[in-house]
C-alpha cells in the first residue's frame, strides 16, 4: 500500500477522538491521513459513557444502531453505591434523564467502552478511507514551512511530518495543509508546538484492573454501569458486560505503594478483586491492568498556526461525570465542519480560531463541574444530557424570544452600527453549562433544539435534516421566499439546503424568518424576519464563513 506523500489533514492520534473526526472528515469529502502508533484499538474499556450529544453525532454518521449494539442494554445504566457487591443495604440510582416530560434528544446516551467503540468508528474510518487510516505509525517529528502569507518556495507551505511504520521501520515524510494532534494527554503534537497544560495533576491515583470472574448472578438484582464503594470499602467497579467482563479499579498511593510490584503479583491483585467484591471464594482471572492519573488540565490554546489539538490532547477531564471522552468528540464535530470549510476554500482561516473560542470554554466549564464532582460525597452534578450545551426547550424553534442567553437584540452588540445589516451582532455569549436548569433555545451558538417529525417514513428528529452543508430552517408557508436566497448562495459556492417546517410544529403564528443550522448542528444564523433583499444570506454566510461568528438578525 503506497504511502501518500501529500493530505489535507494529517491527523495523529487513533483514539475514539481521532477516528471520529476521521468519519466526519471523510463524509465532507476532505483527504486526510489518521496515524495511530498502537498496531489495533484499545483493549482496555477506558472510557465508556457516551453522552446524548456523542451519540447524535454518531447518529449523524451513520453509526447510532451499531454503537447501540456494542454497548450495555439502557436497563443497566444505573450507578451502584454499597460496601461491597453484595451489600444488602446497597442504593442504585439511574442517570438524569427527561425532565418534565421533555423529550430533549432522540439518541439517548448510553455506556458503551472505549474498547467496544474504537473497533465500530475503526471499521466505518476504514471504509471511508481506505488508504487514509494507518495503524502501527507514529509521528516521528514534524515542521511548519510558510506562514500562508509568503510561500516557502523551497518545501511548499503546509506541515511537513516524518512517520515511520513500527512494522517494517519504513519512514516518510507527509506534508499536509493541517495537523491535528488526537495523541491523547501526553500529546506529542501539543509538546511539538509548545502548548502548555495549566491545571492541577495528580488529584488521584488508580490502578484499573480488567478481570474475568463469575458476578452476572451476583449483581442479578442490581445490575449498574458502575459500583461506587462505600467505606470500609475501596474503589469501584465497572460493568464490561455485567456478566464475566469487569474492571476494578483501585485507589493506591504512589508514595506508599509500589504500583509495579502490586502489578506484576497476580494473586495479590486477585485478593483485591475479592475484598472489594464482598466475595472471598470468587475465581478471578486478571486478564489486564493500567495505572491512571486524574488530573483537571486545559491547553493554553488549541491552535498554534497550521497545528490544532483536540480530545485529551486539549483537555484533561477528570472522569467524575464521565464527560472527557465525550467533550472531545464535541471537539471534532466542531473542528471537522471548519477544515473541511477552509480546505475548500469556501472560508477564510479565521473561521479556525472559532474553533478554540467555541470548545475551550466548553471544556473549561466540564473540567470545572467533574472536579466538584471528585470532591462531592452525595453523586455526580452532570448528567447524560449536559454535553447537549445546555440548551433545550421544546417550543418551536423560529418563535423563541430574545433572552439574556440569545442576545438577538442589535442594541445588545457593541458592533452593531447598523441594524439592517444581517453580519451587525456580536458573537453571542454561550449559555454556562449547568446540570440543574434548562436555557432557551434558538440562539446563534446554540445546538438546533430536537423535535419530533412526524411520519412513519423520513426524518425523525429536526437534527436529521442536518448537514452536511448548511441547512436552513423555514415555515412551510415561506419556503417561497427562502428557497430564492439558498439558490443564490448555492449558486455562489455556498450550498444551503433548505427544510420548510409544517405549521403543526411551528404554531399557527409560523414567522417568517428562519433559522441558518452549521453542518454540526449548531444555530450559525437567525432571522425572524423576511429577508431584506436577495443576497441577504448569502451576506451573512460570507461572513460566518469568515469569521466563525454566529449571528442573530433583528
Amino acid at each position: 500500500m503506497r504511502f501518500p506523500e501529500t493530505t489535507s489533514v494529517l491527523i495523529v492520534g487513533g483514539g475514539p477522538v481521532g477516528l471520529t473526526l476521521s468519519v466526519l472528515l471523510s463524509g465532507y469529502g476532505v483527504p486526510h491521513l489518521l496515524v495511530e502508533a498502537h498496531p489495533g484499538t484499545s483493549q482496555h474499556p477506558k472510557a465508556r459513557g457516551v453522552s446524548a450529544r456523542s451519540m447524535e453525532i454518531f447518529r449523524r454518521c451513520g453509526l447510532e444502531e451499531e454503537v447501540r449494539r456494542a454497548g450495555l442494554p439502557a436497563s443497566q445504566v444505573h450507578f451502584y453505591r454499597g460496601r461491597d457487591l453484595v451489600d444488602p443495604d446497597f442504593v442504585r440510582t439511574g442517570v438524569a434523564g427527561q425532565e418534565g416530560g421533555i423529550e430533549r434528544t432522540p439518541s439517548p446516551g448510553l455506556i458503551c467502552s472505549q474498547d467496544a467503540l474504537e473497533p465500530v468508528l475503526l471499521r466505518r474510518a476504514r471504509r471511508l478511507a481506505p488508504d487514509g487510516v494507518r495503524f502501527a505509525t507514529r509521528l516521528v517529528a514534524f515542521a511548519e514551512h510558510g506562514d500562508g502569507v509568503h510561500r516557502d518556495a523551497e518545501h511548499g507551505d503546509g506541515v511537513h511530518a516524518t512517520v515511520e511504520d513500527r512494522t517494517t521501520g519504513e519512514r516518510h515524510t507527509v506534508r499536509a495543509d493541517w495537523l491535528v494532534g488526537c495523541d491523547g494527554a501526553a500529546s506529542t503534537v501539543r509538546e511539538g508546538v509548545g502548548i502548555a497544560m495549566e491545571g492541577p495533576t495528580g488529584l488521584g491515583h488508580f490502578l484499573s484492573v480488567r478481570f474475568e470472574a463469575p458476578l452476572g448472578e451476583v449483581v442479578a438484582d442490581r445490575a449498574s454501569a458502575s459500583y461506587f464503594l462505600t467505606p470500609p470499602g475501596r474503589g469501584g467497579f465497572l460493568a464490561v458486560d455485567n456478566d464475566r467482563h469487569w474492571i476494578y479499579q483501585y485507589p493506591y498511593d504512589p508514595a506508599h505503594e509500589d504500583v509495579a510490584r502490586l502489578i506484576a503479583d497476580r494473586p495479590r491483585l486477585g485478593e483485591l478483586v475479592r475484598d472489594a467484591a464482598g466475595l472471598p471464594d470468587l475465581p478471578v482471572a486478571v486478564r489486564s491492568t493500567l495505572t491512571w492519573r486524574m488530573d483537571a488540565r486545559l491547553a493554553s490554546a488549541y491552535r498554534r498556526s497550521r497545528v490544532l489539538l483536540a480530545g485529551d490532547a486539549a483537555h484533561a477531564v477528570p472522569p467524575t461525570g464521565g464527560h472527557g471522552m465525550n467533550t472531545g468528540l464535541g471537539d471534532a464535530d466542531n473542528l471537522a465542519w471548519k477544515l473541511a470549510a477552509v480546505v475548500a476554500g469556501t472560508a477564510g482561516e479565521a473561521l479556525l480560531d472559532s474553533y478554540e473560542a467555541e470548545r475551550r470554554p466548553v471544556a473549561r466549564q466540564v473540567i470545572d463541574i467533574s472536579l466538584a464532582n471528585s470532591r462531592a460525597r452525595s453523586g455526580y452534578r452532570i448528567d447524560d444530557e449536559l454535553l447537549l450545551t445546555a440548551a433545550y426547550r421544546s417550543t418551536a424553534v423560529l418563535t423563541d424570544p430574545a433572552s439574556p442567553a440569545d442576545p438577538a437584540d442589535p442594541a445588545d452588540s457593541a458592533d452593531s452600527a447598523d441594524p439592517t445589516d444581517p453580519t451587525a451582532s456580536a458573537t453571542p455569549a454561550r449559555p454556562a453549562l449547568d446540570p440543574e436548569h434548562t436555557h432557551p433555545v434558538g440562539a446563534p451558538g446554540t445546538r438546533l433544539p430536537h423535535l419530533r417529525l412526524a411520519g412513519p417514513s423520513g426524518p425523525a428528529s429536526t437534527l436529521d435534516l442536518v448537514g452536511p452543508d448548511f441547512t436552513l430552517l423555514a415555515a412551510a408557508t415561506t419556503e417561497s421566499v427562502w428557497q430564492p436566497q439558498a439558490d443564490t448562495a448555492t449558486a455562489a459556492g455556498l450550498p444551503v439546503t433548505v427544510h420548510p417546517l409544517p405549521p403543526a410544529l411551528l404554531g399557527e403564528d409560523a414567522p417568517a424568518g428562519a433559522v441558518l443550522v452549521r453542518p454540526d448542528g449548531h444555530i450559525a444564523w437567525r432571522a425572524p424576519h423576511r429577508p431584506a433583499d436577495g443576497a441577504h444570506l448569502l451576506i451573512a454566510l460570507r461572513q460566518i464563513l469568515s469569521t466563525g461568528m454566529a449571528r442573530a438578525h433583528p
